[in-house]
């Protein structure tokens, strides 16, 4: 699998039972897969994995496999507070359908994770997967950053083709893409520094905002490598506070609200996450509407 591109880490709709809405589900399917996106990411972060049970977790990797077909690849977020039950998904996410799986780090026992105990983590999942494994850093929510030098030792494995590293800094960004092994790809994990990561080698982001504005974030990447980075400074330009809106900023209701805006179902969240204020939604709204990208998103 050669991980590249723009990838949606898409958010999981549930009905106001806090039932996931399979219907719904599918239409945003069908609108994505009209959109320019490389790839999805099911299951992450944006798709309130902690909330999901196991069960549910396969149910919606097999849910997005079966629609896409094999059109555009899929990545299933596979972390568990045990070793055990997360190769336990990985293999069942695979059977599932997931063309890769995303892995965290075990980041409870913080004082515990030594270079060589999360090596031996990440390839004890590697060894039991039947399909490459993407790792995962994100320090903001793990309060655990995997650092250059560890990511380098585990990314010695054949099986785990890359990672995917929201901490914003990009002096590790770019000692990850200089200091990995050949192939191991280096993705952005926030919309906010998708040109700076590019610019430092990385082949791709995993951005929420590429679940609203798709088009724009794949005109960046594409004007990047095509030299005009005028152009992709404009557009880093244009999605940056709004980023900020649906991430950091108003967190998943945030994002599921900018999803409602441009005619898909972001609805609502599981709790404990609660409906954003009326007028923090608008605010949202207002700052979709503020980029001036919307008019050429004609996928929706």
């Amino acid at each position: 699998m050669d991980l590249k591109g723009v990838y949606a880490p898409i958010p999981t709709p549930f009905d106001n039972q806090g039932r996931i809405h399979w219907k719904a589900l599918d239409g945003n399917l069908e609108k994505w897969l009209s959109s320019p996106l490389d790839g999805l990411v099911v299951g992450g972060s944006n798709g309130e994995f902690p909330f999901l049970s196991f069960k549910e977790r396969v149910e919606l990797t097999g849910c997005v496999a079966r629609k896409t077909a094999g059109r555009i690849p899929i990545v299933t977020g596979i972390h568990c507070p045990s070793l055990n039950e997360t190769i336990a998904l990985c293999v069942a996410a695979a059977e599932a359908g997931s063309d890769a799986v995303l892995a965290l780090p075990p980041h409870y026992y913080k004082g515990q994770n030594s270079t060589d105990s999360l090596k031996s983590y990440f390839w004890a999942i590697a060894d039991s997967s039947p399909v490459p494994v993407v790792l995962y850093n994100m320090p903001s929510n793990t309060g655990f950053n995997l650092s250059p030098e560890c990511v380098k030792a585990i990314s010695a494995h054949p099986g785990i083709i890359g990672i995917k590293d929201t901490s914003g800094d990009i002096v590790q960004i770019a000692r990850l893409c200089l200091e990995s092994h050949p192939g191991f790809s280096v993705f952005v994990g926030s919309g906010g520094f998708f040109l700076a990561g590019l610019a430092v080698g990385c082949t791709g982001g995993t951005l929420a905002v590429a679940n609203i504005l798709p088009a724009a974030c794949s005109r960046l990447q594409k004007s990047f490598a095509s030299g005009d980075i005028q152009a992709a400074r404009e557009i880093q330009h244009r999605i940056l506070i709004l980023n900020h809106a649906v991430t950091k900023g108003y967190g998943i209701p945030g994002l599921k609200i900018a999803v409602d805006g441009i005619g898909l179902c972001g609805g609502p969240c599981r709790a404990p996450l609660q409906p954003l204020e009326t007028e923090k939604a608008n605010e949202v709204l207002r700052l979709l509407f503020e980029t001036n990208l919307l008019d050429k998103e004609e996928w929706r």
